[in-house]
């Protein structure tokens, strides 16, 4: 077992990582060390074969990416917005919601009129508006994003959706949803093929238990 190689897992911090600390903990993995006000910056598990740290969303693809980390548990909306070279291994299911386009009822879109569209999700809104030839002009917002209709800033908004409540509080609606969004782990390439035996019964455990065996 001390030929093992200790695998590390980088997380998203807030509810991505509280659930799947819940369920690395639930698929047999325990973490004294862990408590949410720690200070600690690693927490290994009790056998020391696995370890995870907590970092910002967009910054799991760049560690696991540069082998910082061998695994990361990330929003697909991360993976879309700032693509790395990893392999994605499962879906996780963990904050299921969508990215979708949202503004006041009844605006609609024309090849003859440029949109201004405001959201953080920069690269996502232009592919989407490029796919259906539609001109737009992007504004990076990166606060309350559906604050930019309601006081003029931008026509629509792209950003996530989870229950819709906020918009429709505001006047505003989804116009089209994008696509579905949930968390997935992800590995590092080379990780993969150099530790197989380490890192296959982590993506299993996890695989085990999204299936409910």
């Amino acid at each position: 077992m001390n030929d093992t190689p200790q695998i590390r897992l980088a997380l998203a911090k807030g509810r991505v990582a509280k659930v799947a600390i819940n369920l690395l903990e639930k698929i047999g993995w325990s973490f004294p060390d862990y408590s949410p006000g720690s200070r600690k910056l690693v927490f290994e598990d009790s056998t020391g074969r696995l370890a995870f740290f907590l970092v910002k969303s967009p910054d799991v693809p760049t560690y696991v990416e540069k082998g910082t980390a061998d695994l990361g548990i990330v929003g697909r909306d991360v993976l879309m917005e700032h693509p790395a070279k990893v392999y994605e291994m499962l879906n996780l299911d963990i904050g299921r919601c969508r990215m979708c386009v949202a503004g006041y009822p009844g605006t609609t879109f024309s090849y003859n009129r440029k949109l201004t569209v405001g959201s953080k999700y920069i690269n996502i809104a232009k592919q989407y508006f490029d796919s259906i030839d539609q001109p737009a002009d992007l504004i990076e917002i990166n606060g309350s994003v559906e604050l930019a209709p309601v006081l003029g800033l931008s026509d629509v908004i792209v950003d996530i959706v989870e229950t819709g409540d906020t918009l429709r509080e505001n006047g505003l609606d989804v116009l089209t949803t994008i696509c579905e969004i949930s968390s997935r782990l992800i590995v590092n390439q080379v990780s993969l093929k150099t530790k197989t035996d380490a890192i296959l019964p982590v993506i299993e455990a996890f695989e085990q238990a999204e299936s409910g065996d």
